[in-house]
């Protein structure tokens, strides 16, 4: 299937690794020129050299998507470099895990300017590029946390939730302009994410993390954990000239650990 990607431009927050950074190698496979950032000089580097083997247009840039200067140099960076942004992908690091008693104010006002203004910020900055040419895909990154909420995160359940309201009303105030917005919502994925998750779990339960991982793999209907790469499928296809007619959504990448119908 051919996603329509040649020539397009995607930038990719937190583009050095996890999700993110599978997410880019999707699109430079797929023809697309490709611009990640990351806060993480040496991560970034190397995701720059895989990115660079792809053979396509790369631009990486160190910033902190958190910082609202930082992402309105980086959209500038990518549209002096590439004339444009087609697509763009809203990718944080998850905040602080912990529950309620343990998070502080400064913590909630943390995960407020990571969790959610990331996204508003960037896609502020983007949006008119994408009216200018009449096209546009933003795809933000949550979790299946916003379906069903996992117990030792009460930041990502809490802020997640706004940021899917946010995206929601968003998707239909931009169709007009050609413009889609969808969610992706992963469930248990093989990133550091994850892992400090269940490090936190199982020091609460006080089981090794093997034991922990263990109990949570077999609560996923599929038996196991997913791939970064298996949820940056489906973020380069809502990404597409292929997802034409989908937006608004929010979709989860999760094995079927979500057990509502809808």
């Amino acid at each position: 299937m051919d996603f329509g990607l040649k020539g397009k431009v995607a930038l990719v927050l937190g583009g050095s690794q996890g999700i993110g950074r599978a997410a880019a190698l999707g699109f430079a496979r797929e023809g697309a020129s490709v611009a990640i950032c990351g806060r993480d000089a040496e991560r970034l580097e190397a995701a720059r050299a895989a990115l660079d083997a792809a053979g396509v247009p790369v631009l990486a840039v160190r910033a902190d998507v958190s910082a609202p200067g930082d992402v309105e140099r980086l959209v500038d960076m990518v549209a002096d470099a590439f004339g444009t942004v087609h697509i763009l992908v809203n990718n944080a690091a998850g905040p602080k895990p912990g529950p309620f008693d343990s998070l502080t104010g400064a913590d909630w006002e943390d995960a407020f300017r990571l969790t959610l203004m990331s996204a508003v910020n960037a896609t502020r900055a983007v949006l008119p590029h994408m009216r200018r040419q009449r096209w546009g895909r933003i795809v933000n990154i949550s979790s299946y946390s916003v379906k069903q909420p996992i117990g030792e995160l009460m930041l990502s359940n809490s802020l997640r939730l706004g940021a899917l309201g946010w995206a929601k009303t968003l998707a239909t105030q931009v169709a007009p302009d050609g413009i889609l917005v969808n969610t992706v919502c992963p469930g248990w994925t093989a990133t550091d994410r994850m892992r400090q998750v269940i490090g936190v779990r199982a020091a609460g339960q006080g089981r090794s993390v093997e034991v922990a991982a263990a109990g949570i793999a077999a609560g996923i209907p599929v038996g196991r954990f997913g791939t970064p790469e298996e949820i940056a499928d489906l973020i380069v296809f809502l990404g597409s000239e292929r997802a034409s007619y989908i937006t608004g959504t929010a979709i989860p990448v999760d094995g079927g650990i979500v057990q509502s119908a809808l």
